[in-house]
């Protein structure tokens, strides 16, 4: 960590609090020391008082330089520049050319330090805005012990000088708020982040207004000590604006919610879909823990409850129209997040099939695409999963089971899936009938509910008797933990590989996102948006099994995809592996 980076949270208020403050205090009493010894050359000779207080200024830079660097990670080298240049500067201070090129040192130091990780425009400001402030205190120090008229006589005048500080603060501080995104919703009064915005665009032009009345004043140096405590407190603000958490988007009438909520020190993420009037889900993680419920102030308080092939818990909850607050709680502590239903009647969530909705849209929320819940997976049959189904029925031909056992439910897609499969089926000569036998091949391809049922169904079957010897296979939607989970292993037809980069990277997003929930189809396709066409390639097989690691010979290294460690990133299948199981079905 380089310097003064603002610290992140460390899990304790308390300590977070005084490292934060520590080194605002810092960047506070180095800048009025910079901007000091950079307009040190306009006066004539120094006041006793001035030396002891540019003195007292390198002094508690100094010591606080050292004291962060036993609070928290900083960066050697910066540091001991740091307190050369502020021990150096009250020493070179007799020498104003000596000292000035110290001070600009130190200035850039602090410019860096507190823009550290941006560039571009955003870097740009933020020189100007520490810059500007920094000159402001170096005058209001020097003025305060050396009169208006024992400056020297230069070309650099001291009564126009307060308005361009100023108007630089101003504008910075625009370009800050406007660059922001928070635009002038109601995050802007109703957050810390969105406060500390408006004091660092505000204060300035108080400070800019005061100077522009003291520029007839006989003593032009007032405008800047009137006008110091308003920059400080915005220079302040300006440095601890890193510290601050970035409130999230305002929620969007039937946009899917994903929101945080905690108590006391345990935070964790929330999703509420699909945000319209009347009945609606929320979802937490397994890691929230057990015995929440949400709801309405004044309404029904819904129990968050396991659904059948899903992962986490899940809560009912009916929303009114417009803005209003979701209550969750667990024991005597409650918490809220705002939701906003809007006005308008959104789609229409069917219960068994309401957890994989959410988590297809949970896919977009991840990759910052804000859209409008129109649809779910299982309302139509994708031209993929129609190709996909085919090929795994022809699949299943060629290995001649005796009949295949079909799993299905009442959904569009599962419909339309059963359908093409006994159409398929029946073309290959493959019988299709209602009753499991020892030589039959299970095919699923009903929804999340109905998968979960049919899969713990056939493993207890498995259990007592010879049964589906040939198989359980998953349409490619039900590639999700519980229900590949409830069997020891399955068979899915996919169109890509869950162990390729792209895929990995999502499961990482996904469990970074979501309380470490895993992966879905559904999540993934919406999460690539137009990207899922690059991805759509040729079926293979693909069998997934409860290993924590495949057995290889002593000191041979495991092939791709054969390690699952119960805490490795990335997984697909949590506590399991998948692997290809037969080549591209042509």
């Amino acid at each position: 960590m380089d310097h003064h980076v603002l610290p992140a949270s460390s899990g304790s208020a308390g300590v977070d609090i005084a490292l934060v403050l520590l080194r605002l205090g810092l960047l506070l009493a180095t800048a009025f020391l910079a901007g000091t010894g950079i307009l040190r050359p306009l006066v004539g000779e120094l006041p006793r008082r001035l030396h002891l207080t540019i003195a007292a200024l390198g002094g508690v830079s100094a010591a606080l330089a050292a004291v962060s660097a036993f609070a928290t990670d900083v960066n050697a080298f910066a540091l001991i520049v740091h307190l050369v240049l502020a021990l150096a500067i009250p020493v070179l201070i007799r020498r104003p050319s000596a000292g000035r090129w110290a001070s600009l040192a130190l200035a850039a130091l602090v410019v860096l330090e507190t823009s550290l990780g941006r560039t571009g425009v955003e870097f740009a400001i933020d020189t100007v805005y520490v810059a500007a402030a920094a000159l402001w205190f170096g005058v209001t120090v020097l003025s305060f012990w050396v009169p208006a008229e024992q400056w020297r006589q230069t070309n650099f005048r001291l009564a126009p000088l307060s308005l361009t500080l100023g108007g630089l603060l101003v504008v910075a501080g625009a370009v800050q708020l406007f660059s922001s995104g928070l635009g002038l919703d109601r995050r802007i009064y109703g957050t810390l982040f969105g406060v500390t915005l408006l004091v660092i665009a505000v204060l300035p032009v108080f400070a800019t207004v005061v100077a522009g009345f003291s520029l007839s004043d006989r003593d032009s140096t007032r405008a800047y000590r009137f006008g110091a405590a308003a920059v400080a407190v915005g220079f302040v603000a300006w440095s601890a604006l890193a510290a601050i958490p970035r409130p999230p988007e305002p929620p969007t009438p039937g946009v899917a919610l994903l929101s945080d909520a905690s108590f006391g020190d345990q935070r964790f993420p929330v999703l509420v879909s699909p945000q319209r009037p009347g009945k609606n889900l929320v979802h937490f993680p397994a890691s929230a823990g057990e015995e929440l419920s949400a709801g309405i102030d004044g309404g029904l308080i819904g129990k968050a409850i396991v659904r059948p092939g899903a992962e986490g818990t899940w809560a009912e909850v009916d929303l009114p129209a417009g803005r209003s607050d979701l209550i969750i709680s667990r024991g005597g502590e409650k918490t809220t997040i705002e939701v906003d239903a809007g006005d308008e009647q959104g789609l229409a969530i069917v219960d068994t099939d309401a957890p994989e909705c959410a988590s297809a849209a949970l896919g977009g929320l991840i990759a910052d695409r804000r859209e409008v819940l129109t649809s779910c997976p299982a309302d139509a049959l994708s031209g993929e999963d129609s190709g996909s189904l085919v090929k795994l029925v022809e699949f299943l031909a060629g290995r001649k089971p005796s009949a295949l056992i079909l799993a299905e439910d009442t959904s569009p897609r599962s419909v339309a899936a059963a359908k093409l499969v006994r159409e398929t089926a029946a073309r290959s000569g493959l019988p299709v009938q209602a009753e499991a036998g020892p030589n039959t091949a299970l095919v699923v391809v009903s929804g999340w509910a109905g998968g979960y049922t049919a899969m713990t169904r056939a493993a207890e079957s498995q259990r007592l008797k010879p049964t589906h010897q040939y198989g359980l296979y998953l349409a490619p939607w039900l590639l999700n933990g519980p229900i590949v989970n409830s069997v020891a292993s399955s068979s899915v037809p996919l169109r890509f590989d869950p162990r390729e980069q792209v895929a990995v990277s999502f499961a990482v997003a996904a469990g970074n996102a979501f309380g470490g929930e895993s992966p879905t189809l559904g999540g993934f396709r919406t999460w690539l948006g137009d990207q899922w066409r690059a991805m759509n390639g040729d079926v293979q097989i693909f069998a997934a099994a409860q290993v924590n690691a495949m057995p290889m010979y002593p000191g041979e290294p495991h092939a791709v995809g054969m390690i699952a460690d119960r805490d490795y990133a990335g997984q697909w299948i949590p506590d399991g592996t998948i692997v290809p199981v037969s080549s591209v079905l042509r």
